[in-house]
């Protein structure tokens, strides 16, 4: 009997790995979850801090990622027993497992990326 091929399971369906590939792959995800690697912050420090990301794709990306058990909502920790209407987001301990390949993909893309660019350059450059 063949021994079982561990990264065929990466292509079947309902393989969690899939599901990791999904979040990660995921342009905005990336970032919200970068950010807050650093340190807690409402939705309107969060659209300051990312630039060219709307509220509402924030607003989706956030819920998303609650979905998935990587970021909670919760009260600032500054703020005072009474209610307060601003709430902040923060990585779960889940969420805090991405912060080390996050950033190692963002090493890999200020250390590539003008590469990347730079061969899109070459290759879309008009025939002479």
């Amino acid at each position: 009997m063949p021994e079982h091929d561990l990264a065929q399971d990466v292509f079947l369906a309902d393989c969690p790995a899939r599901l990791a590939v999904e979040i990660i792959t995921s342009k905005w995800a990336v970032v919200v979850l970068f950010a807050l690697s650093r340190r807690p912050c409402r939705h309107g420090e969060l659209v300051g801090l990312v630039g060219g990301l709307s509220r509402k794709v924030l607003t989706q990306t956030l819920r998303k990622l609650q979905g998935y058990g990587l970021v909670e909502r919760r009260p600032p920790a500054s703020a005072p027993p009474s209610p307060s209407p601003y709430t902040e987001y923060a990585l779960t301990g889940l969420g805090l497992t991405l912060v080390e390949p996050i950033a190692a993909l963002t090493d890999w893309a200020r250390s590539y990326g003008e590469a990347v660019a730079d061969f899109q350059e070459t290759v879309q450059a008009p025939a002479r």
